[in-house]
C-alpha cells in the first residue's frame, strides 16, 4: 500500500513540475514582450491610482474597504497590503523557479496567515493565475498540440467541477465563515501533509545515497492504467494523438469529463489552477502523449482559472484585486530569479528546499486548526492558547520562507557574473 502512496506522490510532484514550467513560460513571455508589459501596467494602474488617492489624504480618496456586496466587505485597501502581496508573490515565484515545483501551494496559506479569509484567498489566487495566463499565453503556438475533442470534453467536466467547488465554498462561508476557513485549511493540511512526508523521506534517502523510488518516464508509451482506461469502449469515443500513433488512440469522453471535474473542483476549492493535477492525470492515468498533454494543460488553465475566478468568486466579491496584482508582479520577478539560481545550486539542495517549503506550509495550516476548532466549539482550549499556536505556526512559516528568499537572492547576486557568462 505504501508503494502506491509513494507512486501517487511522484505523480503529484511531476504534475507540480509541469505547472512550474508553465509558470516560467508565462513569466518569460510577459517579461520579454512590451505589449504584454503594457497590459500589465494597465492592470496595475487602478491599484497605483488608488494608492495615490489615499496617500493624498484629501478625504476624496478610495474608501478603506473595497468590494461588491456589503455582507462580504473583505478587501481593505492599504499600500502596506499591496507591498505585502508583492512579497508573497515574490516568494512563491522564487520557490517555483528555483525548486521547479510547489510555489503555488504556499500562496493561499500565506494570505490566510496574513488575515485574509480563506475563500477570499482562494478566489484571489485563482484570479492571479488567470491574469498571468491571459497575458503570458502563447496558445496560438500550441494549438497544433491540442486535441480539440479532448479539450472540450475536459472543459465540460472542469466547468462542472469549478461550479461545484465555488458553490460549496460560498455556501460554507454563508453558513459560517469560520467553518469555511476550517474546510479550506483542512484541505491544505491533507495535501501539504502528504507531500511533506514523502518529500522529506525522499530527501533524506537521497542524502544517504539510497535509491529513491521514482515513476518511470513513460515517454510516448501508454502506461498500464492508461491502457485499461482506453480499452473501455463507452460512447462517445474520442480519437487523439494521431501525430504520435498511426490512426491515433481512442478514449471514452466520460473519462475526460471525470478528469476535468476533479481538476475543476480542486482549482475552485484550493485556488491553485489545477495544473498540478492535469499532467499526471493525462500522461499516467489516461495515456495521453506528453506533447498533447502540455498543449491541453495550457488551454485548460486559461479557461478553468478564468471561469472559476470570475463566475464563482469575482462576481460575489471574493477577489481581492489589489492582492492579485501585487502577487502577479512579485511572481514575475521571483520565477525569473529562481530559475537562474538553479544553474548554480546542487540538485540535492533543490530537493531539500522543496521538502522545507511544503513542510512549512503544512505546519502553518496545521497550527491554524486549533484556533478554528476552538471557535466552533469542537475542542476545549482557551482562545488565547489557540491564537498562540496559530501565531507560532505563522512565525515559523514566514521565517522559513523569508530565509529561503534571502538565500536565493544571495546566491543570485553572488553568482551574477557566472550567470551572465552562461547567458552568453
Amino acid at each position: 500500500m505504501r508503494s502506491y502512496f509513494r507512486e501517487f506522490y511522484q505523480l503529484l510532484y511531476k504534475g507540480s513540475q509541469a505547472h512550474a514550467r508553465w509558470e516560467l513560460e508565462m513569466s518569460t513571455n510577459i517579461m520579454k514582450s512590451r505589449k504584454r508589459q503594457g497590459v500589465l501596467f494597465l492592470m496595475l494602474l487602478p491599484v497605483l491610482l488608488g494608492g495615490i488617492a489615499i496617500a493624498a489624504g484629501d478625504g476624496n480618496g478610495l474608501p478603506s474597504v473595497l468590494g461588491g456586496k456589503s455582507a462580504y466587505m473583505p478587501s481593505h485597501y492599504t499600500n502596506l497590503i499591496f507591498f505585502a502581496s508583492i512579497f508573497v508573490g515574490l516568494c512563491a515565484g522564487l520557490i517555483t523557479g528555483c525548486i521547479g515545483a510547489g510555489g503555488g501551494f504556499i500562496i493561499a496559506p500565506a494570505l490566510m496567515s496574513a488575515g485574509v479569509k480563506g475563500i477570499l484567498a482562494v478566489g484571489t489566487d485563482l484570479f492571479h493565475i488567470f491574469a498571468k495566463a491571459i497575458m503570458g499565453s502563447v496558445l496560438h503556438r500550441k494549438l497544433g498540440n491540442i486535441s480539440i475533442s479532448l479539450a472540450v470534453a475536459f472543459l465540460v467536466g472542469s466547468i462542472i467541477g469549478s461550479t461545484l467547488g465555488g458553490w460549496g465554498n460560498r455556501a460554507l462561508y454563508d453558513y459560517n465563515p469560520v467553518l469555511s476557513d476550517l474546510f479550506i485549511t483542512s484541505v491544505y493540511v491533507f495535501i501539504l501533509g502528504f507531500l511533506s512526508f514523502y518529500a522529506l523521506t525522499d530527501y533524506f534517502k537521497a542524502r544517504r545515497g539510497e535509491a529513491v523510488g521514482k515513476s518511470k518516464d513513460v515517454g510516448e508509451e501508454i502506461p498500464p492504467l492508461g491502457k485499461k482506461i482506453q480499452s473501455v469502449h463507452l460512447p462517445p469515443m474520442l480519437t487523439f494523438d494521431e501525430g504520435v500513433t498511426p490512426g491515433g488512440r481512442k478514449i471514452s469522453a466520460v473519462f475526460l469529463v471525470i478528469s476535468g471535474l476533479i481538476v475543476g473542483l480542486a482549482a475552485a476549492v484550493m485556488g491553485v489552477g489545477g495544473g498540478f493535477l492535469t499532467f499526471p492525470m493525462f500522461v499516467y492515468g489516461l495515456g495521453v502523449s506528453s506533447m498533447t498533454t502540455v498543449g491541453t494543460d495550457i488551454f485548460q488553465i486559461v479557461f478553468t482559472a478564468g471561469y472559476g475566478s470570475l463566475s464563482q468568486y469575482a462576481i460575489y466579491g471574493f477577489v481581492f484585486y489589489t492582492l492579485a496584482m501585487g502577487m502577479l508582479l512579485g511572481s514575475l520577478i521571483g520565477v525569473q530569479v529562481g530559475s537562474l539560481v538553479t544553474k548554480v545550486v546542487p540538485g540535492i539542495m533543490i530537493r531539500g528546499f522543496f521538502a522545507v517549503a511544503v513542510t512549512a506550509g503544512f505546519v502553518n495550516r496545521f497550527a491554524a486548526l486549533p484556533e478554528k476548532l476552538q471557535s466552533l466549539g469542537y475542542i476545549k482550549i482557551t482562545k488565547e492558547t489557540g491564537a498562540l499556536i496559530g501565531t507560532v505556526g505563522n512565525s515559523l512559516f514566514f521565517l522559513a520562507i523569508g530565509i529561503f528568499a534571502i538565500w536565493v537572492f544571495y546566491s543570485f547576486f553572488s553568482n551574477i557574473k557566472l550567470l551572465k557568462t552562461e547567458g552568453h
